[in-house]
């Protein structure tokens, strides 16, 4: 199973301590307040809710969508839809994608994001995250739709990874998910800082949603997660005042860390460099009860996602300065 952020239990077990400030995972540390649910929503079977479906095409923009037990429900089911093809994973991202279409027969490779354009005419499904976990890195619309046009011309598919999209979404494609060959898949998790839901969303042509949806069988989607999604992706107030404070954030971080001398990019809720160092640096932040993303393979760095509140900040910057100044 590939690595990931946010397992502090792990970090706890390794270092001893308790009191860590997470930066591990791009989550929205300031997550949507969770309503009040209904007396029966843990008694009853989660029917899928029209009005569920209905909020999250109105709040992405998209002309139909299934909700999924997370995008990781759909990122380990679309591979089984396929016979074996030839794939290939915009590198470096998210380790999951490469990881499940692999583990079914199909031949993946690995692209740099710079020579994607090139290697089009020799796979049948293309793999982007846009914008790109880890390093924040897009695709423009333009260039992704000429690529789901070309490849479902030949009956490939274009999966745009969209998780991160939400405070910046220019090069979305998610309204033009009714295509033939195009997949998009959102995240609620992200932006609402509400992973616990395990709840996403896939945008994609009527027949393809059919499909993926006879395969994940009913039930998919509890119904507490329902309910809160259905209000969250309907509160228009606190989208808005969110993705000021997370744009602000987001360049403070960036900010902090270019006075200690990190180039980085990212998006509003997280940054990432290439780190020559990563290990060290990983286990300098880890000694200090900073717990920050390490990736060791392609792309090799360092992720950081936003402090929750000042301590956070003071924290890290402490942390920071303590580095640069070894």
């Amino acid at each position: 199973m590939p690595e990931h952020g946010g397992n502090l239990r792990e970090a706890a077990l390794r270092y001893g301590r308790s009191d860590w400030l997470d930066l591990s995972t791009g989550i929205n540390p300031a997550w949507y307040p969770v309503p009040a649910l209904t007396p029966d929503a843990w008694h009853r079977l989660p029917e899928s809710d029209p009005a569920l479906v209905e909020a999250a095409c109105a709040f992405y923009g998209a002309p139909a969508m299934l909700p999924v037990a997370g995008t990781q429900a759909a990122i380990q089911a679309l591979p089984r839809l396929r016979p074996a093809s030839r794939i290939v994973i915009a590198a470096p991202s998210y380790a999951e994608h490469a990881h499940h279409w692999a583990q079914h027969g199909h031949t993946v490779r690995q692209v740099p994001y710079a020579d994607l354009h090139a290697s089009l005419d020799g796979c049948d499904v293309l793999v982007v995250c846009n914008p790109n976990n880890p390093t924040g890195d897009t695709v423009p619309r333009a260039q992704l739709l000429d690529w789901a046009g070309r490849l479902a011309a030949r009956g490939g598919w274009l999966v745009v990874d969209e998780a991160f999209a939400d405070t910046g979404g220019t090069h979305s494609v998610v309204d033009c998910a009714a295509r033939e060959g195009l997949i998009v898949l959102r995240s609620v998790g992200k932006f609402f800082g509400l992973a616990g839901l395990r709840l996403g969303f896939v945008a994609a042509a009527p027949g393809l949603l059919a499909q993926l949806a006879e395969l994940l069988g009913p039930w998919t989607v509890s119904g507490p997660a329902q309910q809160i999604a259905s209000r969250a992706l309907r509160d228009r107030t606190w989208q808005a005042a969110t993705r000021e404070r997370l744009a602000s954030e987001g360049e403070r971080l960036r900010a902090l860390l270019g006075a200690h001398g990190i180039e980085s990019r990212g998006t509003a809720l997280f940054q990432w460099w290439p780190e020559p160092e990563a290990e060290a640096f990983h286990e300098h932040m880890a000694q200090r009860g900073i717990w920050v993303r390490l990736f060791r393979e392609a792309g090799r760095g360092i992720r950081l996602g936003l402090p929750p509140d000042e301590t956070g900040w003071v924290r890290l910057q402490q942390a920071l300065t303590d580095w640069s100044s070894r």
